[in-house]
């Protein structure tokens, strides 16, 4: 069987398992392990399996996420989060939606400031909620 023909017959065994009610991650990652080992052979992915479980737990990318989020915590402790909340109120408020659109406006701000989209949404949604 060619690679192609190994894709499209694992797509079918995917919508199948999909039909019969399996979820998603549980037939996505049963299709992809046994695409795997009959493309590259068992050792092969066990091999993948190693090194990719190793490399996705010590990312750099995922270890600065934690410290955005509590930079967002100091920020919104300290009144810098109620702030831009306010300004961007003051700006919009007087419209129609005005608190959403002042919501918008300082994760704008914060955002601009933090750097990080998730630290954003973690401080501006306790900020924000009446």
């Amino acid at each position: 069987m060619s690679d192609f023909e190994i894709g499209v017959t694992g797509f079918g065994v995917l919508l199948l398992l999909l039909a019969v009610r399996i979820p998603i991650g549980v037939a996505m990652i049963s299709v992809g392990m046994v695409g795997y080992v009959t493309i590259a052979g068992p050792v092969a992915l066990l091999s993948y399996l190693k090194t990719e479980t190793y490399w996705r737990f010590t990312s750099d990318i995922l270890s600065v996420v934690p410290l955005f989020i509590l930079m967002g915590q100091f920020a919104a402790k300290a009144g810098l989060s109620q702030a831009l909340f306010n300004a961007a109120n003051v700006w919009l408020g007087h419209h129609r939606g005005g608190v959403a659109m002042a919501a918008v406006g300082g994760c704008a701000g914060f955002g601009a400031i933090t750097g990080s989209s998730l630290a954003t949404a973690a401080t501006m949604g306790q900020v924000a909620l009446p």
